[in-house]
């Protein structure tokens, strides 16, 4: 373990700033800001308007990726100061810098633009994104754009968070000057096993290409033909197949790209949104949860520059149909419950029983999938009956974009709070060794199937007492004499910590089924029930409480309050 050290750091070196113009507003810009890669590279007319909130209109441009220039969407009226043959600005009689608009040289009369994506700023320039000429401009470009476009909105995926369709609105005409044909395209083209491709409906911003290119390195998108024919499409031989394709679908401005999981299965303004984690893995991608009448239709990334950026991968966004599935387990259940039973009677039972229990007969397995939350009162349990602890490590491939090798989201948070042996899994066979000789008698076992993790049928059925939390059946579950019915972590609100030791916390996005419960509340009255010091903490009200209470009482957690985290996370003081 050892502390995050922010002393002694250089201070960083002051921000060159140079004074521009907005829609006649004086405004002060970096000289330069951060380009796709992070590099420093000189302010852009874009970037000086999205300072002052101002939107201004592009498809091809993304603030993560390369810049083109190929939409001409974001194109805009500017000026500059005149210079005179002294080489210094020529002022006006009231002493303002003489401007001149930038026009075409052939016609004096009428305003050049500029492209506000790629075109840097310099000291003294005016920029006019809402001027006259400038939004003719625009209603040129779209409407160029929309000449071959199919008039399909109403049966569009896309349609509800669709740029084109929104800028039409705003910039387009009512009626269309183009007589001719349409050119047609292929549509529905089977791109790769996760992707559909609707060429009409592309307006060739690429945008997947060049994040297939420049992010993740597999250069397998590019545009064939040529002119008005042109298309998006795989090198030949070759299906659109990465860990991370379904980001194109995100970034795609129109409906050109569309995931077959999630195409045609709502439309988007009836989906209700909630900011979560990812729980595949320990890097945490911040998502977006999308639902309708409580059931799990799409993940979304959710932009944190410090762990996703914008992007998340494939396996993880597509791991939630489990939390739709219909043999979750919902209802209290187990060998030694019979019919219909109260979870406070259940609770008021298992207290019971385990307050018989000898020291160090007891073990607990808690899931690195748990919540910190409920590790911390898991923890506590186990300091009351003297219990031995583990977690059951995950691992598998990682990559060097995203995806982790470790596979539990919470590695991190179970080890500050203790619940895990270091390493990870090293207590199993001990746990298994004293089931067999019959030191430990009693097993609390939560979000882990035991028998595919070194402790088999035969070594859980020796036991007195088997309690499972869990969330879908398993052989462990089937041998629990109590069966507590846990929650998805979307069902919940909590924290995980991710690898790199920033504590992130994610709200709740459908209700729980049945009679599960987040295991925090129960787990919370559990604690209660014992009453005595070191797990005299009364129930909890709400996950704020838990988690301040929980940041007072471990050295990883000091100092944070759920309120501090925020929707971006904060480093914990102490990590691996």
């Amino acid at each position: 373990m050892s502390v995050t050290n922010t002393e002694n750091k250089p201070a960083p070196s002051p921000v060159e700033m140079i004074k521009v113009k907005v829609d006649g507003r004086e405004i002060e810009v970096p000289k330069m800001m951060p380009d796709w890669q992070g590099k420093l590279q000189p302010t852009t007319m874009l970037q000086a308007c999205n300072s002052v909130g101002i939107d201004v209109p592009h498809y091809c441009y993304h603030p993560k990726l390369p810049v083109v220039g190929n939409c001409r969407m974001c194109i805009m009226e500017f000026g500059t100061p005149v210079i005179g043959p002294d080489r210094k600005p020529v002022l006006n009689t009231d002493g303002t810098p003489k401007i001149a608009r930038s026009v075409l040289p052939y016609e004096p009369s009428t305003p050049r633009g500029a492209i506000a994506c790629a075109t840097p700023v310099s000291p003294g320039m005016e920029i006019y994104p809402n001027s006259p000429a400038t939004k003719q401009m625009r209603e040129s470009v779209l409407e160029s754009l929309l000449i071959n476009h199919p008039l399909d909105c109403p049966i569009c995926d896309q349609a509800g968070e669709c740029k084109l369709q929104e800028y039409a609105l705003e910039y387009g005409k009512s009626t269309s000057r183009f007589a001719e044909t349409k050119v047609h395209k292929p549509k529905q083209v089977d791109l790769g096993p996760r992707i559909v491709l609707d060429n009409e409906r592309c307006v060739l911003c690429t945008r997947c290409i060049r994040f297939t290119k420049d992010i993740i390195g597999d250069d397998v998108l590019g545009i064939t033909h040529r002119g008005g024919h042109n298309t998006i499409a795989t090198f030949p031989g070759t299906p659109f197949d990465n860990n991370y394709t379904l980001n194109t679908v995100d970034i795609c401005p129109v409906g050109a790209l569309t995931s077959k999981d999630f195409r045609f299965q709502m439309r988007v303004w009836f989906l209700k949104e909630a900011k979560s984690i990812c729980a595949s893995c320990a890097t945490g991608c911040n998502i977006v949860v999308g639902s309708r009448e409580n059931k799990v239709l799409r993940y979304e990334p959710r932009e944190n520059e410090a762990v996703n950026s914008y992007w998340m991968c494939d396996s993880g966004r597509l791991n939630y149909k489990w939390i739709n599935r219909e043999d979750r387990i919902t209802r209290l259940g187990g060998s030694r419950l019979k019919g219909e039973t109260a979870w406070s009677s259940v609770l008021s039972d298992i207290v019971g029983v385990l307050s018989k229990a000898a020291s160090g007969s007891v073990a607990i397995v808690a899931s690195a999938r748990q919540t910190n939350e409920e590790l911390f009162l898991l923890k506590k349990l186990a300091v009351k009956y003297g219990a031995i602890t583990d977690s059951v490590p995950r691992s598998d491939k990682g990559d060097a974009i995203l995806l982790s090798t470790d596979r539990n989201p919470n590695s991190t948070g179970a080890t500050l709070i203790g619940i895990a042996a270091a390493p990870m899994g090293s207590n199993l066979p001990k746990i298994a060794e004293g089931i067999r000789v019959g030191q430990i008698k009693t097993m609390v076992v939560f979000g882990e199937d035991l028998t595919q993790h070194g402790i088999g049928s035969d070594l859980l059925g020796k036991l007195e007492t088997l309690i499972v939390s869990d969330i879908l059946r398993n052989q462990t579950t089937a041998l629990a004499h109590y069966l507590l019915p846990g929650c998805a972590h979307v069902e919940k609100r909590g924290s995980f910590v991710n690898v790199k030791g920033r504590v992130q916390r994610f709200t709740q996005a459908i209700d729980s089924k049945g009679n599960s419960r987040p295991e925090w509340e129960f787990l919370s009255e559990w604690v209660s029930l014992l009453g005595a010091p070191p797990c005299g903490v009364g129930v909890v009200a709400n996950i704020e409480s838990l988690f301040n209470q929980m940041a007072q009482e471990t050295p990883g957690f000091a100092g944070l309050t759920w309120a501090q985290i925020g929707d971006a996370g904060m480093i914990a003081q102490v990590h691996s």
